[in-house]
């Protein structure tokens, strides 16, 4: 069996190793987002091929987001007892077998288990990079390296609907499902070649199955609620019974993370005020990053009568200032007090969304991509830092519940931020059945207002 301590892997490849390890986390990173976006656009035509509704088609994306938040609080207990080179190889090989599955799919139901089993691995994979940062990289360094690494994070579903619609144009909706493959299948090898094992574990412990399934009740009935509140005529008992349902196993969840020996969620992480305050931050962050990225092409498509060409188009500018943005915000992010840039990032995203607010009909394409990549630079400079700030205080055993905490809640605020906005939108003004633009503008202040609230948290961190 290969050798592969940090001190072997040093030996064996030098110090750039720790690049090599870099690269094989973010294409577990890269394939897990990109999924959880590219297949939006494919849902007509896998509504037209399954004679199936709106009612049903939307789990494609809740049963990705649901899984994924949801397991996203197991990798703390993976890594405990297998490290992140077992953990992050065996997830990538589940979910490469399970993206060819849903690819040959004969039934809407084979598809929608497809998608729930790739959010679930893509949950445990999304912390391994944050959790490896900070355990091979210095203090020093992480910062600089997490604005390195968190361009997978958020170019992946600027990309998303870009390549999605090209596959789906160009070949079928089924390459959807195939596109991650590739990527993973080539992450399993990388992750045994270059994932180190662990120095040292802890003792064994039970992990808190209850718990986990009883967070991901919560999570399925609430986005399940919010989904079905856009069409309320008809459901009004449904959505009542799921909503105290969800509460229901909301409070059960609490109560057993409060008793149980070893929780899913370590509360004792929580109660620490940066870390704390730095999860706020990050749950306005997921809100910010996909509720734009849902927001921004069915803007400029419904509202301003764009295409789905231009609609796609106007990401990628963004997408490519990101890029742009995360390496400078992430060497500040070592230097700078982390609260100031993420005050920083908020602002200038608040600013990007209130300009989409006024946006009228007549205003030119070239000032909505100005928009967009401002928006994106306010993202850019908010990641680097709030994993920093939180992460740089806690002890190095408490990274990997730390890891996966914060990337939890920043895809908790993702998937709810996500329904917020399409509440919004669908209670707006309507005219012959379609929103106008008057609606699109409310969304765009809530999540403006969203953000700037978040500044007051982050304010307190005090890093």
């Amino acid at each position: 069996m290969r050798d592969n301590s940090v001190a072997n892997l040093t030996a064996r490849y030098g110090p750039q190793w720790r690049w090599f390890a870099l690269v094989t986390v973010m294409l577990g990173t890269i394939a897990t987002v990109l999924s959880a976006t590219v297949v939006n656009v494919a849902l007509h035509d896998i509504m037209v091929e399954f004679g199936i509704g709106q009612g049903q088609v939307h789990w494609l994306a809740t049963g990705f987001i649901a899984a994924m938040t949801t397991t996203m609080l197991a990798s703390s207990w993976l890594l405990d007892h297998f490290g992140v080179r077992k953990t992050l190889a065996f997830a990538m090989a589940v979910f490469t077998l399970i993206s060819l599955a849903g690819g040959f799919a004969s039934s809407p139901e084979q598809l929608i288990a497809a998608r729930v089993g790739q959010g679930a691995m893509a949950g445990v994979m999304q912390p391994m990079g944050m959790y490896l940062v900070f355990r091979i990289f210095p203090r020093e360094q992480r910062g600089r390296i997490m604005g390195i690494y968190g361009m997978g994070i958020v170019l992946a579903p600027a990309l998303g609907p870009v390549l999605g619609g090209f596959l789906v144009d160009q070949l079928d909706w089924r390459y959807v499902m195939f596109a991650p493959a590739p990527v993973t299948f080539l992450g399993v090898f990388m992750a045994l070649r270059f994932l180190p094992t662990p120095a040292s574990r802890p003792s064994p412990y039970r992990f808190d199955l209850k718990g986990l399934v009883l967070l991901g009740a919560t999570i399925g009935l609430s986005l399940d609620t919010l989904n079905r509140v856009q069409s309320l005529a008809g459901q009004e008992a449904r959505i009542v019974i799921e909503g105290l349902a969800a509460l229901m196993f909301l409070l059960m969840f609490v109560r057993r993370q409060k008793t149980i020996e070893f929780p899913l969620l370590n509360l004792a992480l929580i109660r620490k005020p940066s870390f704390l305050f730095a999860n706020m931050g990050a749950m306005a962050l997921g809100l910010a990053l996909f509720g734009s990225t849902y927001l921004i092409p069915l803007y400029v498509q419904t509202a301003l009568e764009f295409s789905a060409t231009e609609a796609g188009l106007l990401m990628l500018p963004a997408g490519i200032v990101l890029g742009m943005t995360f390496p400078l915000a992430g060497r500040l992010a070592d230097r700078e007090s982390a609260r100031k840039l993420v005050i920083f990032g908020i602002v200038v995203f608040a600013m990007s969304a209130v300009l989409f607010a006024l946006s009228g009909l007549t205003l030119a394409f070239g000032w909505l991509v100005v928009w967009a990549m401002l928006g994106r630079v306010g993202i850019g400079f908010m990641l680097p830092a709030l994993t920093t700030g939180a992460l740089n205080p806690l002890e190095p055993e408490e990274l990997g519940a730390g890891s996966s905490i914060i990337n939890f809640t920043r895809q908790l605020g993702g998937a709810f931020g996500v329904n917020i906005v399409a509440l919004t939108i669908e209670f707006g003004e309507h005219s012959d059945g379609v929103p106008t633009i008057g609606a699109f503008h409310s969304a765009w202040w809530l999540v403006a207002a969203f953000v700037a609230v978040a500044a007051i948290p982050v304010w307190r961190m005090r890093v």
